[in-house]
């Protein structure tokens, strides 16, 4: 691709990565997550309290006789799939972008750092117009070209987009190589609320053969009403409108103890999916946001192992 070509925006975002993030966050091979990598290297007995029960092999251990896990290395060619939510929840933001442009950066960052060679990127965008799949491909260009599709994306009119849970399930179908997964969205769909959500079960289904790394993304007035007097809610979704008085203190409470309440059982269904939680939002320092959590994600991976 021509670089003359390529938005403004996109070689800012290229050089960000490449500055403040790119040999900071790298491992022994290419990859955004540190610890156990994809490719099966043997196994060896478990230690209760460090090994994850879903990294059993069983076929060992019903030999032996006792339990063993699978032990396992970073593959030199990495394989890594993004899927992308572009529902019209996305298209808000208050603070310094729109959760829309925050899952670009994410999605740029996770495609510059695992760039390399052999290592390859694909992409499934869910909308309104459905699901639509780019193949995994190498380079540079296909990068470029994937932020650009996904830069120059209309806003979305408000309607029903496929279930994250339908989405994660077809790309589980898809994608049959063990690699690193990266769910970029603000899952909002229906939150888990005791019994496993549909998107959690697919998840959890999902990272039984993948590396799976969620990205949250949010925005501060999700979480919180401002008290602006009379306000004008829309539901993305649905185009549904209504007004409320942010001047009534005990409304704002309950709006925001609504939102925590949501954002926790979103940070729960993912905990009991088994995959890496990163929250990013519209109103902080993104990389940081990336840098606090791949060294956090890389002492528990040490501790793991000692």
């Amino acid at each position: 691709m021509d670089t003359m070509n390529v938005p403004l925006s996109l070689r800012r975002l290229e050089l960000t990565v490449n500055r403040r993030l790119d040999g900071l966050l790298r491992g022994q091979y290419a990859g955004l997550l540190p610890g156990a990598g994809t490719e099966v290297a043997g196994s060896r007995e478990y230690r209760p309290g460090e090994d994850e029960v879903r990294r059993m092999d069983w076929a060992v251990t019903a030999r032996t006789g006792l339990p063993h896990v699978r032990e396992t290395v970073a593959e030199r060619e990495l394989c890594t799939w993004v899927l992308v939510d572009a529902t019209p929840s996305m298209d808000f933001g208050t603070a310094a972008m729109e959760k829309r442009e925050l899952a670009v950066a994410a999605v740029g960052a996770v495609g510059f750092l695992t760039a390399g060679s052999g290592n390859r990127l694909g992409a499934l965008v869910v909308s309104t117009a459905g699901a639509h799949r780019f193949p995994a491909r190498t380079g540079r260009a296909h990068l470029l070209g994937l932020l650009r599709l996904l830069t120059a994306r209309p806003r979305t009119e408000p309607g029903a987009a496929p279930p994250l849970a339908d989405a994660l399930t077809d790309l589980d179908r898809a994608v049959r190589r063990r690699g690193l997964v990266v769910v970029v969205s603000d899952f909002l769909d229906p939150a888990p609320t005791g019994d496993p959500s549909p998107w959690e079960r697919a998840l959890r289904r999902l990272a039984l053969r993948h590396q799976v790394l969620a990205v949250e993304i949010t925005d501060p007035r999700e979480l919180a009403l401002p008290d602006v007097g009379l306000l004008t809610v829309v539901d993305p979704e649905t185009g549904r409108r209504r007004e409320v008085s942010t001047r009534n203190r005990t409304l704002r409470a309950r709006f925001a103890a609504a939102a925590a309440e949501q954002r926790d059982g979103v940070r729960k269904a993912l905990a009991r999916a088994g995959v890496a939680h990163l929250a990013l939002r519209t109103d902080r320092d993104w990389v940081a946001d990336i840098v606090r959590h791949v060294y956090t994600q890389r002492r528990l991976a040490l501790g793991g192992r000692r």
